[in-house]
């Protein structure tokens, strides 16, 4: 397989990933209906991942004495390994409860519309940052378009928005987090194969997320794993989701750059209509339909700009 049949290749692992992400709002939604918490969502989708992700062999570690580790443990500075707590919290723990408190205080739509505005903050954020990120016109049309597109999906042609400053702001930073993790896996995911940053991600994102437990005890009983719509929602999320989704994004960030992956955020909104039609029996509307169109030729144009 030759270099541009690869490239190709990473763009769709990109889309896959997110098409995978954007249904875990279906699976999300059935969870809370059976009584779980949010957090509790989170560490156990998390817990299956870290669980898979340690089987995997990431290449292996030398110790100083000459002993060979399968596994390698740690990142090689202490300034990687505090870039890999960042992304963990930026694109874990943080930004899932941020998003989740969102919910809490202000209109679904308004979160959604707000959260899936991340790759325009992933641009301005690398135009200041790092110099070879540049705004080109392909590039800004087609966010434009895409960011049009998934508002008439995600508001139905009724943009009706309820400001809380609270909730919406919560929202945003949930948005900038995004961004943020997005631009430290630029050079993280470089130096460090895919099964590393993600087996850190998991372990340090599990760990930061301990504290909300102090605040909010769980509540689920275990008992109800057993739970055949349970156990499956979860395995979505956790396998799918999770192991396979975090791994791929990481290894796509490495091939294709944080940019032009993070532009496939706005075909989120494409996977959640369509699982919500087909499992929640939510009707595809003629707006939708629009908005999956103008999504599809913002997201082309968009990733037909001059590489980082």
């Amino acid at each position: 397989m030759n270099q541009k049949h690869l490239h190709v290749l990473y763009h769709l692992m990109a889309i896959m990933v997110i098409m995978i992400w954007g249904v875990t709002f279906v699976n999300t939604k059935v969870l809370l209906g059976h009584g779980m918490d949010a957090a509790e969502i989170f560490v156990l989708r998390f817990v299956m991942g870290y669980a898979l992700i340690w089987m995997m062999n990431d290449g292996g570690q030398t110790l100083p004495n000459g002993r060979r580790l399968r596994r390698k443990l740690f990142a090689d500075s202490w300034r990687d390994e505090g870039i890999l707590v960042l992304i963990s919290i930026t694109g874990g723990s943080l930004y899932f409860m941020m998003e989740n408190l969102a919910v809490k205080y202000s209109l679904t739509n308004n979160v959604s519309f707000i959260v899936c505005t991340a790759p325009l903050w992933t641009i301005m954020l690398g135009m200041a940052v790092f110099r070879d990120v540049k705004a080109t016109p392909r590039l800004l049309s087609g966010s434009a378009a895409a960011l049009l597109g998934m508002a008439l999906i995600i508001f139905n042609g009724q943009f009706v928005m309820h400001l809380n400053p609270l909730g919406d702001m919560l929202a945003l930073a949930a948005a900038l987090n995004w961004a943020v993790y997005s631009l430290l896996m630029r050079n993280i995911a470089k130096r460090y194969s895919a099964v590393f940053v993600t087996r850190k991600l998991f372990f340090y994102s599990l760990l930061t997320i301990l504290p909300y437990f102090a605040f909010y005890p769980w509540q689920f009983p275990l008992s109800r794993l057993s739970e055949a719509t349970v156990m499956g929602n979860l395995l979505f999320l956790g396998v799918l989701a999770s192991f396979v989704g975090y791994a791929l994004w990481s290894l796509s960030i490495k091939k294709i750059g944080a940019i032009s992956a993070s532009n496939y955020v706005y075909l989120n909104p494409i996977a959640t209509v369509v699982a919500s039609a087909i499992f929640l029996n939510e009707p595809m509307t003629l707006m939708a339909y629009a908005g999956l169109a103008l999504i599809l030729l913002g997201v082309y144009f968009a990733n037909t700009h001059t590489s980082e």
